[in-house]
Order: structure tokens, then C-alpha cells, then sequence
């Protein structure tokens, strides 16, 4: 477990680095794998998803993301477009099928596309902004993307870190009866050190009154991580399995490995972009 956790974890780290395509390839790759985990619980619920039509559209929205983020003009309008016209893909493809298919087939195809598709292509997103006062303290040795992105990563790592160290030790309270193991108080843990890491983050980053938007950031970034927990946690238990996959010795599935990782970007994005007109100002 602890060696599969560190080679994914330099894994990430190397290509979070590179950025560009290399980024989106490593994206497109654990998206792929993971919306074929999806799919498999699905499955085992009796669901017809349109599992290669869903598989072809995430992959047009984080090439369009990248693409879009790369270039000015139409390819970012195209990439706004992918969403709904996938949608309306996934269901004309449903719609030929010789058995119609059900509500449960296009909610799942749909979700799919969301949760696999829309949420990772905020990563993108995130690791491809260029606007150096955003991070003004580390534009001498790197982007604002690259600082961001590996911020929103350290406080959710550090958001699982404390729940499974303060859990272990004090853990007393169920959080919630969909995954028995997770407590209150390891939960206040995971919280509590994402604020921390999200402080320390801000004051590297320069943030202005000493990187405290960074400990907001953090506690908002670990909680939407927890809610991600817990929702792979829930669609597990309603397909009956332990693990999503088994593609990660000691870890499960590749799911069971980003579900933390899979809502806070597009948060982290949304916020960001609020609140660059109030720096730029």
C-alpha cells in the first residue's frame, strides 16, 4: 500500500509538473480507468450506461479544456459547447439502442460525464492559468498554475492525512453510516490540517494578510474532499462492492484513489476566477 501510494503520488507529481499535454494525456488516462470502474457499479445495479459514448466525450472535454487553454478565441467557446452536446449525444446513442433506454441509463451515462469528465477538466483548468499576481510570491520560480494546482493537491492530501491520523487515534463518532471507518472527529482532523497546509500555501504564495484567503481555501477545499469521499463511498455500498477496482495494489480502484480529488478542483477554479477582478483591482 505504501509503495503504490508513493509511485502514484510521484506519478502525479511529475506530471502536474510538466503540465501542457503531458498533463491532459495523465488525466485522460486515469479518467478513461476510472469511468470504467464507474460503469461496473453501475452495471452491477442492472444499468445500461452508454458507456462508449460517455468514454469518447470526456476525453473531447479535457482535449477541448487543454485546448482552449492554450489558445484564445473559438477552441474556449468549443470547449463551453462539449458539455451539453455530449449530453445530447449519450442520449441520441441510448434513443438507437433496440432496448429504449431507462432514466437510471441516462442519469448514470450523464453523471458520468459530469463526475469523470467536467470536474477532472478543471485540473486543466487550474494548472494552465498564467496570471502571475494570482501567485505573486512564487512567479520567480514558476507559474500560478503550477503553484495553485500543487496547493489544492497538498491540502487535500493533507485533508486525508489528518482525518486517518487524528481518526486513528480519537476517533470516536461515526461520520456517517455509508463508510463506517470515517469519523467526526477525524473529519475535524482532515479539515483543521487543510486549513493549515491552505495557510501555508497562501503566505508562500503571497497572498495578501499573510496567506489567510489560503486557510478559508483550505477548510473549503477539505470539506468538498470529504463530500467526494463519501459519495464513491455511496455508490460502492449501493453496488454491493468493497472496492471500485483493484488497479492499485493495497489501494483498490482508481476511483477509490481520486474520489477525494474529483469535486475540489472545479470549486478551487470557480473561486479563483471570482476573486481575480478583486486582485487585478
Amino acid at each position: 500500500r505504501v509503495l503504490s501510494g508513493i509511485a502514484v503520488g510521484c506519478f502525479g507529481a511529475l506530471v502536474v509538473v510538466l503540465g501542457g499535454w503531458w498533463f491532459t494525456a495523465a488525466v485522460g488516462v486515469i479518467v478513461h480507468l476510472g469511468l470504467l470502474e464507474f460503469f461496473r457499479m453501475a452495471q452491477f445495479k442492472g444499468i445500461r450506461p452508454a458507456t462508449k459514448t460517455t468514454l469518447v466525450a470526456c476525453q473531447v472535454l479535457l482535449i477541448t479544456t487543454q485546448w482552449g487553454a492554450m489558445q484564445a478565441g473559438w477552441p474556449a467557446e468549443l470547449s463551453a459547447a462539449v458539455l451539453p452536446l455530449s449530453g445530447a449525444a449519450i442520449c441520441a446513442w441510448l434513443l438507437l439502442q433496440p432496448v429504449t433506454g431507462s432514466i437510471a441509463d441516462v442519469a448514470a451515462s450523464i453523471f458520468g460525464l459530469f463526475y469523470l469528465g467536467f470536474l477532472p477538466s478543471h485540473w486543466l483548468a487550474l494548472r494552465s492559468l498564467s496570471a502571475p499576481e494570482l501567485a505573486p510570491g512564487t512567479a520567480w520560480l514558476c507559474s500560478s498554475g503550477l503553484a495553485i494546482t500543487f496547493s489544492t493537491c497538498l491540502m487535500i492530501v493533507a485533508c486525508d492525512i489528518g482525518a486517518w491520523g487524528v481518526g486513528q487515534r480519537l476517533g470516536r463518532h461515526p461520520l456517517s453510516a455509508i463508510s463506517p471507518g470515517k469519523t467526526v472527529e477525524g473529519a475535524v482532523g482532515g479539515v483543521i490540517s487543510s486549513m493549515l497546509v491552505g495557510l501555508l500555501c497562501g503566505w508562500v504564495m503571497g497572498w495578501p494578510l499573510g496567506g489567510l484567503p489560503g486557510l478559508l481555501l483550505g477548510g473549503v477545499v477539505a470539506l468538498i474532499a470529504v463530500v467526494g469521499d463519501l459519495t464513491e463511498s455511496m455508490m460502492k455500498r449501493d453496488a454491493g462492492l468493497k472496492d471500485s477496482g483493484d488497479a492499485l495494489p493495497g489501494h483498490g480502484g482508481i476511483l477509490d484513489r481520486i474520489d477525494s480529488y474529483l469535486f475540489p478542483p472545479a470549486v478551487v477554479a470557480s473561486l479563483i476566477s471570482l476573486a481575480e477582478p478583486l486582485i487585478r483591482s
